[in-house]
């Protein structure tokens, strides 16, 4: 069976565009996936960067909700290392009193303080920040210990490339600083399991205080709102997510050398639930499509400086043009903070970037694919979602 296309909008900020543009392409954009067809359109959640303002995914799906009328519309994801399930349960709830029976609520987990009681020797739960991001790197790198050293390949040919080390680009600092600002001081998350079950809870209308009276999430309760988990690694999201019989999103897009062992552990916890029979997977996927190759290179050649801005703790720069791109500096050390990133872009015509869609497809068993795209020139990146749109239908 083909799998569905969605996409995934991280709300970027171009160079030479201000905020009032940004915003405006990203309703353009949601108007222009519906009609192409694509089955959802999710918004990611960021902070601290320049060229992205998808700070708040709630938010974005209330500007655009108004501008579609069929299209699925969600969270890929909401951060819950400083979100309370109650006050995200009431926000979608909002919207889908708003939008009914389009809202999806996907939720991410990000560095947040453990419990006091926690168990830690890098000093997360007393500290700030900096504590808990490094905790969190040293989780992510534990997760993916047995992904690969060197470039391997899934049976059908696709590329899983060598293990990125999150702790070589500078990245920690950056997400400790974060941290600090977004979590309020002293403030702590509960373990990623009991804020997905509240969740639950909560949208069931089954929460009741210390003395046994019900506290219903109004807006909330009995919302239409379909739940996803993602996660990038062989970690916490994807168990949780199968042991709770939930729809799962693999990262492609930003960990691929880890992206098959995220679906195996998910498939290996998964226990059927009311919400699913059978494990259900999307993966996001990064790519560009042109009438050429050559054109879509050109297009993506912003790519590897907005990759690295992001990896070198700087933060999301404004997705540069082709010809400011190529005045940028660039280094040896810079290749390799990006490569995996680079290589695993799928960038070509609509031909090829359909064949490579199918492999990922293949590879991972995936029901869906979250395509996430970003060119300089905005009217190039709502034709490559047409152009990957129409070939996608062609072939099914």
């Amino acid at each position: 069976m083909t799998a569905h296309l969605s996409v995934l909008d991280l709300l970027p900020r171009v160079s030479g565009d201000d905020q009032p543009t940004a915003l405006a392409h990203a309703v353009d954009l949601a108007r222009a996936a519906e009609a192409a067809g694509y089955r959802r359109l999710w918004y990611a959640e960021h902070h601290l960067n320049p060229g992205l303002l998808g700070v708040s995914p709630a938010v974005v799906v209330a500007l655009v909700g108004g501008a579609t009328t069929t299209i699925r519309l969600g969270s890929a994801g909401v951060q819950f290392g400083h979100r309370t399930p109650l006050a995200t349960v009431e926000e979608f709830g909002l919207l889908d009193a708003a939008f009914p029976g389009r809202i999806d609520l996907g939720i991410g987990r990000s560095p947040s303080r453990p419990a006091p009681d926690a168990s830690s020797t890098t000093g997360a739960a007393a500290g700030g920040g900096q504590g808990a991001a490094a905790s969190f790197l040293a989780a992510r790198a534990q997760a993916s210990a047995a992904a690969h050293a060197e470039d391997t390949h899934a049976p059908n040919g696709l590329l899983l490339p060598a293990q990125f080390d999150p702790s070589s680009g500078g990245g920690g600092a950056r997400l400790g600083d974060t941290l600090d600002l977004l979590q309020q001081p002293g403030a702590w998350a509960p373990d990623y399991d009991e804020q997905i079950a509240e969740v639950q809870v909560l949208l069931r209308g089954e929460h009741h205080g210390a003395d046994g009276r019900e506290l219903p999430a109004v807006p909330g309760r009995g919302a239409d709102v379909e739940i996803w988990v993602l996660g990038a690694s062989a970690g916490r999201s994807a168990a949780v997510a199968g042991a709770r019989g939930l729809p799962f999103v693999a990262s492609y897009h930003h960990s691929p050398s880890t992206v098959l062992d995220a679906v195996d552990a998910y498939r290996a916890a998964f226990v059927p639930s009311a919400a699913l029979a059978e494990p259900y997977v999307a993966v996001s996927v990064d790519a560009v499509a042109a009438p050429t190759t050559e054109e879509a290179r050109h297009l993506a050649s912003g790519h590897a400086h907005w990759v690295r801005s992001i990896r070198a703790g700087e933060g999301a720069i404004p997705y540069p043009s082709a010809d400011e791109a190529a005045a940028l500096p660039w280094t040896d050390a810079d290749d390799a903070l990006v490569d995996d990133r680079v290589r695993t872009q799928l960038v070509g015509d609509p031909g090829e970037v359909a064949d490579r869609l199918a492999q990922v497809a293949e590879a991972a068993g995936a029901a869906e694919l979250a395509i996430t795209t970003i060119t300089h020139a905005h009217d190039a990146r709502v034709r490559s979602y047409e152009l990957i749109a129409q070939e996608w239908a062609r072939r099914a």
